[in-house]
């Protein structure tokens, strides 16, 4: 069991079970992290992201409203599983798959979470060049460096600094985060054309499909394997459904107001549009004043480290979740020094953002789909709180190795790559999926289904219902008192 920590100082607890003092939290407190980490003017960009699946924008608006919420109550249910196991998620994930047999699904975690912050990173430092060119400051390569190592050493501090610290900056970012996207979004009122983007024509519903599934995956599914390490602070009382609640508010209402107006501004402007491909955020400011510029940066930049400091402060906690036996600030350093690399090699070697971005989504996003279906199925099963001192050992109740889950996870796995395609730019290393699309009849890796990416969502709904039906006998035996 955790030490209390200061609420005034930096976290030292790990992946260790909170301490019942400590866990005073209230439902309603999830609101902060989760909408300070998705208030992000990034939010807009994916308008331009979902019209270039060539649907139109209604097609697009309600992919978007159906995507973000779901998502995000995936979200609230796996953070359920904080406040039974008082442990973060990729913990409470062993009583799922077991001890050791946990580290499987680990490992993917930990390389989405290094992806995510990767990808705010890289946003931050492209918008810097892209507003430094615009108010005719220096905007090379000495700049995109300096901005990398600012950027990383700003998200790592906070990530170090743990939980405390990070819940009331996340309370300061809020309100500055979203007073300056309203500004932002009433400056860029006068640059949309409703004659334009009403005339965008409707798309086939499997690009609709396609436009819902990338939004899923990219905003609640990528928190997903995160969910439970900020509930795990919640008070034993706090009620399951007002957990989910709060989860699923807190993370959506950015994003449904965001990406609905990145809709409106990308449908306006071809050019606009194609920016974002390549600077997400810096394509933003083009229809800014000059006057606006520095704080619009600013308040761009803070609101991309809220959600990458939230990320790898759970990275973090997920690679100790491995066996690594460091102190958790350290297991936060080792993921900056990983989140630098990155962002040096997309921001000088990679041809355009969006390319490895999605390509990225794809991949890692139906394994997680996958884990997510199990973990949803197993927290829905079990009907008692998680027995604390189990998870930390092979030879209690949760075992070694679940190999249900385990297989489980393969196997959805291995369907849901055959039926996602990742020809991007830059990135034919990984051209290797869709191999399912012709073998089922759906046009192959040509065909009207290709681009739907139908694996995300075929690897959560199989994962769900086989853990429904294969596991229900087996979290009975777990929750015997003699198990």
């Amino acid at each position: 069991m955790s030490e209390p920590s200061s609420p005034a100082g930096i976290e030292t607890t790990g992946i260790e079970i909170i301490a019942e003092s400590e866990r005073t939290a209230k439902p309603r407190n999830l609101f902060l992290p989760w909408f300070a980490s998705n208030i992000s003017v990034f939010g807009m960009s994916y308008g331009a992201f979902v019209l270039g699946f060539g649907i139109s924008f209604w097609q697009a608006t309600v992919a978007t409203l159906i995507g973000v919420v779901v998502s995000f109550a995936f979200c609230g249910v796996i953070a359920i599983a904080g406040k039974r196991g008082s442990a973060p998620t990729m913990v409470a994930s062993r009583a799922a798959f077991g001890v050791q047999g946990n580290k499987v699904p680990g490992i993917v975690s930990w390389i989405t979470s290094i992806g995510w912050e990767t990808s705010l990173a890289i946003t931050a430092v492209l918008a810097t060049a892209t507003v430094f060119a615009r108010l005719g400051w220096s905007s090379g390569t000495g700049v995109k460096i300096i901005a990398a190592i600012v950027v990383a050493l700003l998200i790592v501090a906070g990530a170090v600094a743990g939980y405390h610290i990070i819940m009331k900056m996340q309370s300061v970012l809020t309100w500055v985060t979203g007073i300056v996207t309203i500004v932002y979004l009433a400056m860029a009122l006068p640059a949309i054309r409703w004659d334009a983007v009403m005339a965008i024509p409707s798309g086939s519903w499997q690009s609709v499909v396609g436009a819902l599934t990338m939004v899923m995956t990219g905003m609640g599914l990528g928190w997903v394997n995160i969910a439970a390490d900020w509930s795990r602070y919640q008070s034993r009382e706090a009620s399951g459904g007002s957990i989910v609640f709060w989860n699923t508010f807190g993370g959506s209402l950015g994003p449904v107001f965001l990406i609905t107006a990145g809709l409106l501004l990308a449908g306006s402007s071809q050019t606009l549009s194609k920016g974002v491909e390549a600077d997400p955020v810096g394509a933003l400011a083009s229809i800014l004043p000059t006057w606006f510029l520095v704080p619009f940066l600013i308040v761009a930049i803070l609101s991309l480290l809220s959600g990458a400091i939230n990320g790898i402060y759970s990275s973090g906690l997920t690679l100790l979740s491995l066996g690594i036996r460091i102190p958790r600030p350290a297991a936060s350093l080792i993921d900056g020094t990983i989140l630098t690399i990155g962002t040096i090699y997309v921001v000088f070697f990679s041809p355009n953002f969006i390319s490895p971005f999605q390509s990225f989504l794809v991949t890692l996003g139906v394994p997680l789909a996958a884990w997510a279906g199990i973990m949803m199925a197993d927290i829905a099963v079990r009907r008692k709180p998680y027995d604390d001192a189990d998870l930390f050992r092979s030879a209690g109740r949760y075992g070694a190795v679940d190999w249900t889950s385990l297989i489980t996870l393969v196997i959805t796995t291995v369907i849901g790559w055959g039926l996602v395609i990742n020809q991007y730019e830059g990135v034919s290393w990984n051209n290797w999926q869709g191999y399912l699309l012709g073998p089922l009849g759906l046009g192959g890796r040509e065909g009207d289904w290709a681009w739907a990416n139908i694996g995300v969502i075929a690897a959560l709904v199989l994962a769900f219902v086989v853990t429904l039906v294969a596991r229900r006998s087996r979290v009975r035996v777990q929750e015997a008192p003699d198990a």
